[in-house]
């Protein structure tokens, strides 16, 4: 009776802060069944006992209203504060979906297009090069200059085809290049930030290759010299104060809110062998639409919702029905001839879209839904809508070393508690 209680208290709380209105046309076959949801939580509930995690949130949102959620564990081993809706997580790369989503608002209005090339808004890059790896006899690699055979555009950027790695795993060298430049540990402008990486060579020819990396980070700056305000100010204007969002920022700038802030456990604290996660405590004037967003589970349901309704919510539109459709479409598929970098994170039954993994075939073994569309962060969070079951889920939880499987176990336990 207890955990009801703390269950309903829960949703009403989510209600408040989430109430969304669902399409009405839409009715889902599948429901999450009690007995299935059990597991769920139980699932949870071990990784914190066993000392995995400290603490996480799981949401799950249908036909407009939370079907599911509960706070597990603490926010923090050094407080011992227990998790609630509004502790403040890092989202890392649950920022692109934002990004993406207010680049898209400017193509809509056309003052961006998607063939646009990135050099109308960034002139450096029109002087970019593509760098050419080469092997001699004796096994030596050895890096050449090639001119780009078309322009970086703005939908290479929307869909990781720009060239632009992250750098963080090695493998050659221009990703040595873009690991030595520390890009992530460099608190530059995004005008400086895009500057810098302007000097660097392109991994691939444009719209050749799948490539996760800095992509989103320069669609960010094409914002900003479109609208002529920071990144963060237009999307406070645009979507995030309409969406009522208001613990969505690049920091906490309150001290009075550091106590809400989630933290891994101490001995899990590195996102790559040399950057260790974010104190988000600290003002920085880097505004990364790629990975530098902080938030809480009431706020990216709210962006969620919207995403899922087709552009709406509560009564204002956000983005078209069919800009969202475009958006959650794949757009690497066979038929582009775009190839996959050697650890292309959407795997192998999805392809992207702009700004999100999209479910393009059903795992072996599993019925999930086509169509899912969905990303996640370095840092544990991930989100997926599913637009078939009316559904969307958000987990919270700050741990680089253990999100891939945790976040596959539970998508499988979610999944089997709607009888997939």
């Amino acid at each position: 009776m207890r955990a009801r209680r703390g269950f309903i208290a829960a949703l009403v709380v989510l209600v408040g802060v989430v109430g969304a209105q669902a399409g009405s046309e839409r009715r889902a076959v599948r429901t999450l069944s009690t007995e299935g949801l059990a597991k769920v939580s139980d699932y949870i509930r071990s990784e914190v006992a066993t000392g995995k995690i400290p603490g996480a949130i799981l949401l799950l949102q249908q036909h407009g209203k939370p079907v599911y959620y509960e706070n597990f564990g603490v926010r923090d081993v050094a407080t011992e504060i227990s998790m609630g809706a509004d502790t403040i997580f890092r989202l890392y790369s649950m920022s692109k979906p934002i990004t993406s989503v207010v680049a898209m608002m400017l193509v809509e209005e056309g003052r961006l297009s998607l063939d646009d090339p990135v050099s109308k808004y960034i002139p450096a890059f029109a002087g970019m090069k593509v760098g050419i790896e080469t092997k001699a006899g004796d096994g030596k690699v050895s890096l050449t200059l090639a001119p780009q055979e078309r322009p970086v555009t703005i939908k290479d950027l929307l869909r990781h085809t720009a060239g632009l790695p992250y750098g963080f795993y090695g493998g050659g060298p221009v990703r040595e290049l873009f690991a030595a430049a520390d890009l992530f540990n460099s608190d530059l402008s995004n005008a400086d930030f895009v500057a810098k990486i302007a000097t660097l060579p392109l991994a691939e020819q444009p719209g050749a290759v799948w490539d996760y990396g800095f992509a989103t980070d320069v669609l960010g700056r094409v914002v900003e010299v479109i609208s002529g305000k920071t990144l963060l100010q237009f999307e406070k204007e645009r979507l995030l104060d309409p969406l009522g969002m208001s613990e969505t920022a690049f920091y906490v700038a309150d001290p009075a809110k550091f106590a809400r802030i989630a933290e891994p456990m101490p001995e899990d604290r590195r996102i790559s062998p040399t950057t260790e996660i974010r104190d988000i405590r600290k003002p920085v004037k880097w505004e990364s639409g790629g990975a530098g967003m902080v938030g809480t589970v009431g706020d990216y349901a709210r962006f969620a919702q919207m995403l899922l309704n087709g552009g709406t919510f509560d009564g204002r539109r956000y983005l078209k029905a069919e800009t969202v459709a475009l958006m959650a479409s794949d757009h690497i598929g066979p038929e582009t001839g775009i190839a996959r970098d050697q650890n292309y994170y959407p795997g192998g039954s999805s392809g992207f879209g702009l700004g999100f993994a999209v479910r393009t075939s059903v795992p072996s073994g599993t019925s999930w839904p086509l169509g899912e569309y969905r990303w996640d962060g370095v840092g544990g969070t991930f989100f997926f809508i599913d637009p078939e079951d009316d559904l969307f889920g958000i987990f919270m939880v700050q741990t680089p070393s253990q999100r891939g499987r945790i976040q596959l176990d539970l998508k499988t336990l979610i999944y089997q508690a709607m009888g997939r």
